[in-house]
């Protein structure tokens, strides 16, 4: 009989791109499973790119908060309830493991609740609101321990390096109009540029400018475009300080999700701070240079088919001249642009997690 599976992953949306090898796991053990999944609107489209997901179901919970009494409000709060509802569930699997998705969107769901345990949750007093709690190491990468946990509530051991199955993106970018009036084709560009990604959701993760600018100028030097994404007005003007000066350094201008992914695929190499843009780019096997200032990198580090280099972590940036070590490395990667695979890095044996129920 063909399961029906609900995944909560709300947010971020380099965590949304962690979960898609969970989603390939259950369709590889799982014959005809159809998988639905629960999505903070701005980061909706993701889910959507794996071909083993059947329905997504938009939630605002962040917009929400701000008027959440008020009538249209309270009118996209019914309709959200109404399409979490619509069908049972064989299982749904929180896996992001907070209070927020586990309250306001597992318990509302119909079906067993399925979430990691006291000991595992990032807020401990989530694991309360599951009816099976299962143990996952939480010191490894946050693609590993999605695998896991999806496999405990599932009954099957992940396998093999994590497939991203983001094949319905390989097509070729349209052509992106720049801020001077000229039209830049990156397909004709191939192997030509580097995708640049110098801001993140918080200020702690940021990297100094002038070192920002000395890794643009290497890549110049290179015969490499640098072309910086920025996703809304403080992004860009950081941006435009970047590249100001480097020659042939360029910011894109704001695309919708899809044309990122594609434009971002047709890059020689990606260099980028913690962030979703940069976290997509390994995903899709490009050679990857993230940089960490403000987050614990064994729980979040680059995965991918290509070169992928973590660098920094917690408390302790990179130096410009480790940026610059993996940036020379990174382009002498002979690595194609991949949309799926994974590195050789592989989940936990079966004896490093157990299930508590």
């Amino acid at each position: 009989m063909t399961q029906r599976i609900l995944v909560v992953r709300t947010t971020s949306m380099g965590d949304l791109i962690h979960t898609l090898p969970a989603v390939s796991d259950m369709a590889a053990h799982l014959p005809g499973v159809r998988v639905d999944w629960v999505a903070e609107q701005p980061f909706a489209e993701i889910p959507s790119w794996h071909p083993a997901v059947d329905q997504i179901i938009p939630v605002a919970l962040r917009r929400w908060r701000k008027a959440w009494f008020s009538a249209p409000v309270r009118a996209e709060r019914a309709e959200y309830l109404r399409q979490l509802q619509a069908r049972r569930y064989d299982a749904v699997i929180d896996l992001q493991g907070l209070i927020k998705s586990a309250a306001l969107v597992a318990i509302r769901a119909r079906g067993p609740r399925h979430g990691l345990d006291w000991h595992s949750a990032r807020e401990p007093l989530a694991s309360i609101f599951y009816g099976h709690r299962h143990r996952v190491a939480p010191l490894q990468a946050a693609v590993t321990r999605y695998r896991t946990l999806a496999g405990l509530a599932l009954g099957y051991v992940p396998e093999g390096p994590p497939d991203f199955a983001l094949q319905s993106l390989a097509g070729a970018p349209a052509p992106v109009t720049l801020a001077d009036g000229t039209v830049w084709d990156p397909s004709l560009t191939r192997a030509r540029f580097a995708a640049i990604m110098p801001s993140a959701s918080r200020d702690t993760k940021l990297w100094p400018e002038a070192d920002w600018q000395a890794v643009l100028r290497q890549l110049a030097g290179a015969g490499v475009r640098p072309m910086l994404f920025a996703g809304n007005d403080e992004e860009r003007a950081r941006a435009e300080a970047i590249a100001h000066g480097v020659d042939g350094a360029c910011v894109l201008p704001r695309m919708p999700l899809a044309q990122t992914a594609r434009v971002l695929g047709a890059a020689r190499l990606t260099v980028g701070l913690d962030s979703g843009i940069t976290h997509l780019s390994a995903a899709l096997g490009l050679p990857t240079v993230g940089i960490y200032c403000a987050t614990p990198v064994v729980r979040t580090p680059l995965t991918g088919a290509g070169f992928c280099a973590s660098l920094g972590d917690r408390g302790r940036p990179p130096t410009l001249a480790e940026v610059q070590a993996a940036v020379d490395t990174a382009l002498a990667a002979d690595t194609p642009c991949a949309v799926s695979a994974a590195p050789g890095k592989t989940v936990p044996d079966a004896s490093e997690v157990r299930a508590a129920s």
